[in-house]
């Protein structure tokens, strides 16, 4: 039977609920992050393409930095440089996909930068998900309001604006070995096997 030891006074009570407290991760607050990450992000896709759509569909590109950077309305049924247009239903499903995986690792996210990485991307996969079921031509196959237009690159939005620099995000963690849980991945010593 193993001996237990009592806190004698209030001191060492206080000591001891704080030991406790300070092994308990904060993984509440990290899903919480996420998810005000994801719907920020959200929403700025989604009121931005509102705004385009109603301001600038049909009418000339607005040039921002001469024509390095313009605004225009492009209805993109493909991926990014408009590659795969015949497979919307399959981008349809990997975005689905994307958040199932997003929502599972959600239940063991301990890192706050990993919080902030993950609700860019599954706010970004929702923006653009979000187009592809309720936009024209239809349910699974609506096409996606792109809008940011940089010379010699790909028509974009902020929906894939927050999924890169996400992604990115998740790169940097990556190599510097930091996990989701909040451990750090400790490389092995020389020598070791």
């Amino acid at each position: 039977m193993a001996d237990s030891v009592e806190p004698t006074g209030p001191a060492e009570a206080d000591s001891a609920s704080g030991a406790a407290a300070a092994d308990k991760p904060a993984g509440r607050r990290r899903v919480g992050v996420l998810l005000v990450v994801a719907v920020l992000a959200f929403l700025i896709d989604l009121g931005s393409k509102l705004l385009v759509v109603a301001r600038l569909e049909n009418h000339a590109a607005i040039k921002v930095i001469g024509d390095v950077v313009t605004l225009q309305v492009i209805r993109n049924s493909g991926a990014a440089f408009g590659m795969g247009q015949a497979l919307t239903v399959v981008f349809t499903m990997i975005a689905s996909a994307v958040i199932v995986v997003i929502w599972r690792i959600a239940r063991r996210l301990y890192s706050l930068p990993w919080a902030i990485a993950l609700g860019l991307l599954l706010g970004g996969a929702l923006g653009n998900l979000t187009d592809r079921l309720f936009r024209a031509p239809g349910v699974f196959r609506g096409h996606v309001v792109d809008f940011i237009s940089v010379q010699h690159f790909a028509v974009f939005n902020l929906a894939d604006s927050a999924i890169v620099c996400g992604g990115i995000l998740v790169v940097l963690l990556s190599f510097r070995g930091s996990n989701p849980d909040g451990s750090v991945h400790q490389p092995a010593e020389k020598g070791e096997k």
